[in-house]
């Protein structure tokens, strides 16, 4: 019996009647992904650029994310189209491609996610998972059907051609990150300066005159709702491990005594 693949991001994000929260997976651990993609968040963001993620990690997320009502987007480690093509073919329907900053390198992220002559995406989708092994009815025909692009916007070119990459056919969301885009900016680990916040809205000023959805990177919920006030159409609101790194120190601060001090006695 021939399969249905999930709705992209895109139709995710045109569905909606509100902005798109999600969280990022940077650990790798399929536990961790399992327990945000039943959260009840929008969007799960499965990372191998900044993390030690590996092609088996990512394919091991997917499934583990197929069981829930969540839509998983895998940011491959840059704009490759190699890896690109193994992460489609691992049945990622959702890449983000980090570091776009012209309109050229959005084309070429296009074309590493099409077939030919669209593209230059290889075709093996008898072999993988994409096409779930030639179950998926026409896969090849309508493969761009099954796939939603997101590129980032991280850099001050980026932002200065954001008008122009927002227009690339093909680029179905732009994600900005706003602390690559304050290094960029001689701002590094500034996310918050005023001149950072004014590129990411030039951002989405440019990606909302094109009617391209935009979204932005925001772990600090007032910098989130302030982005969500501005126009964001999705939001990435925490991370598995920045959550329990905090976690975990706010247990170390309520229950450790300070050091050289004694422990409180029950």
């Amino acid at each position: 019996m021939p399969l249905r693949l999930n709705p992209t991001f895109r139709a995710a994000l045109a569905a909606s009647d509100r902005p798109l929260a999600g969280m990022w997976v940077s650990s790798g651990s399929a536990v961790a992904a399992e327990i945000a993609a039943g959260s009840g968040l929008d969007w799960l963001l499965l990372d191998m650029e900044h993390s030690a993620a590996s092609l088996e990690t990512v394919l091991t997320l997917l499934q583990v994310a197929q069981a829930y009502p969540i839509t998983p987007l895998v940011r491959v480690p840059w704009n490759d189209p190699t890896v690109i093509k193994q992460v489609l073919d691992l049945g990622a329907q959702n890449p983000i491609v980090p570091m776009v900053s012209s309109a050229a390198e959005a084309r070429a992220a296009v074309a590493a996610t099409r077939y030919p002559p669209e593209g230059v995406r290889g075709v093996g989708s008898a072999l993988a998972r994409s096409a779930r092994w030639s179950r998926v009815d026409d896969y090849l025909s309508t493969a761009a059907d099954h796939v939603s692009l997101t590129v980032q916007i991280e850099t001050a070119a980026g932002v200065a051609a954001a008008a122009e990459i927002a227009t690339v056919e093909g680029v179905d969301a732009i994600f900005v990150g706003p602390s690559d885009l304050s290094a960029s900016m001689g701002l590094l680990g500034q996310q918050s300066h005023p001149d950072v916040v004014a590129a990411v809205h030039a951002v989405f000023a440019a990606a909302q005159e094109a009617g391209t959805p935009v979204g932005v990177n925001a772990f600090d919920p007032v910098v989130a709702e302030a982005y969500l006030a501005a126009g964001a159409d999705f939001v990435a609101v925490g991370a598995d491990v920045a959550l329990l790194a905090r976690a975990s120190e706010a247990l170390a601060h309520r229950f450790s005594a300070p050091h050289g001090g004694e422990r409180p006695r029950s």
